[in-house]
């Protein structure tokens, strides 16, 4: 969480986990790591790495590729959906699955087309949790009906951990919406505000990290 620069300034939420060598990562699934290719000193004044880590190390979105093979790749999906108007919800300690009842608490009125869902009262940063809290695909297929184009999660996953058949994430695929998951919403009041969370433009990705942000709107 930033402070405002000025007065004018609007304040801004940072939900993006910390991606380090420690990062949890889905079971099999590649962890981050970095390695130091030169080294500011004699002849040489920079610092270079290289990193190596999936795609959905931290706070990251999934390109259609990651659930369908024909899917689209993360470089190819339109940035819209990942910069607007969006609402955060509450459902903290709700589960294994989040159904309409958790959040229709706060699905009143005109909604905005970017929803993300807070199911930890901490995100664990630091560890894998097998247990996430993940949608049901009827509530993605309800706000879907209400004109929502992106879902978002403060785990690592809109399905189970040990689902195959990944049925919200087919929802998604069906009907054309994004997805962020692994996102920090501890700090964040329900309400609506301006979500910032564009992936990079990998051409051949099936997903992508993003330095996902919140800005007050006003």
């Amino acid at each position: 969480m930033s402070t405002p620069s000025s007065p004018t300034a609007r304040r801004l939420w940072d939900i993006s986990p910390p991606v380090h060598a420690g990062s949890p990562v889905f079971p099999g699934d590649t962890a981050f790591s970095q390695q130091w290719c030169a080294t500011i000193g004699p002849g040489c004044p920079v610092n270079v790495s290289a990193i190596t880590m999936s795609p959905h190390v931290g706070a990251h979105a999934d390109a259609p590729l990651h659930y369908d093979a024909q899917g689209a790749t993360i470089g190819d999906v339109s940035l819209e959906a990942f910069l607007g108007p969006c609402r955060v919800i509450h459902a903290i300690g709700c589960g294994p699955l989040i159904t309409w009842e958790h959040i229709a608490h706060s699905v009143n009125g005109a909604l905005p087309q970017r929803v993300l869902v807070r199911t930890y009262e901490h995100m664990p940063v630091d560890r894998w949790d097998g247990q996430l809290a993940a949608y049901a695909p009827d509530t993605i297929e309800r706000l879907a009906d209400l004109g929502v184009l992106l879902v978002g999660i403060d785990t690592a996953s809109i399905d189970p951990a040990d689902s195959k058949t990944l049925d919200s994430h087919q929802v998604i695929r069906r009907r054309g919406l994004r997805v962020l998951e692994n996102l920090v919403l501890d700090a964040v009041p329900e309400g609506d505000y301006e979500l910032i969370a564009l992936p990079l433009k990998l051409t051949t990705a099936d997903a992508s990290p993003v330095r996902a942000v919140l800005r007050a709107l006003d």
